[in-house]
């Protein structure tokens, strides 16, 4: 079922298992494991690269959490697969941001420009309530969280819009005139989010959680590990190694 690191099996209860998708959760989550390490808790973080599997392998007991997903997305989700699984804190916010190859500046997109947001309902929501951040498209009133491309009112521009696979979405750069990226891939493709031609900034509604199965939403080892993970040394890490593009809960 795992498709990175291997399954960990973990029957000492002071071992977490830690489902995150590779990039800077990951790299966040190795620093809060460091930190974990000193009050009796070993982390074991396995990398994914599909969006579907760290809930998949949450629900079937391969995990004990994950930290991967803002809260939209887990909802959806549990709607559509049926998992018994919760959000049990806030954890970052990691702005989506439209980046391109050949623009530098809102201004400069061109009518009739190519575009694309990524293809699972919550994440093509978001980056579509972006679009109409940066005045590019207006929404149907109360479109919101379940924003779809048929829910764009006005396209003064005439976008033509492309969904994909979020992990494909920096490669689609070379081929569209722009597009929506997901920071961790962003930063996995190499690109500045200094760089972005928009980003979500510390208002945005899709801060991640920690989620658990339902059953272990009150386990003291796991709630220990997020209240370390939600502390002044981890906040001082992010903001320093990311500079202000992953954005802090806490």
């Amino acid at each position: 079922m795992l498709a990175a690191a291997g399954t960990v099996h973990a029957a000492d209860p002071q071992v977490i298992r830690i489902g995150v998708t590779a990039g800077p959760y990951a790299d966040i989550l190795r620093y809060a494991g460091e930190l974990a390490g000193k009050q009796g808790i070993q982390l074991k973080i396995i990398e994914f690269t599909d969006y579907t599997v760290p809930n998949a392998a949450l629900a079937q007991d391969d995990l004990d959490i994950n930290n991967f997903q803002h809260q939209p997305y887990l909802d959806n989700q549990v709607a559509q697969r049926g998992y018994d699984i919760v959000p049990i804190a806030k954890s970052i916010i990691v702005p989506i941001g439209l980046y391109s190859n050949k623009v530098k500046r809102i201004e400069e997109i061109r009518d009739g420009a190519s575009t694309a947001i990524p293809n699972d309902p919550s994440n093509g929501a978001r980056a579509l309530q972006l679009f109409e951040k940066a005045g590019l498209i207006k929404l149907k009133p109360g479109a919101g969280i379940k924003a779809t491309v048929a829910d764009i009112a006005e396209n003064p521009k005439h976008l033509k819009f492309n969904e994909l696979d979020a992990a494909q979405l920096p490669r689609s750069l070379n081929d569209l005139d722009f597009s929506a990226v997901n920071l961790n891939y962003a930063l996995n493709a190499g690109l500045d989010p200094n760089k972005a031609l928009l980003l979500e900034d510390a208002d945005s509604n899709w801060n991640l959680v920690f989620a658990v199965r339902a059953k272990n939403k009150d386990n003291p080892t796991l709630k220990k590990f997020v209240e370390i993970y939600r502390s002044p040394e981890v906040k001082q890490f992010v903001d320093n190694k990311f500079n202000g593009t992953i954005l802090t809960t806490w």
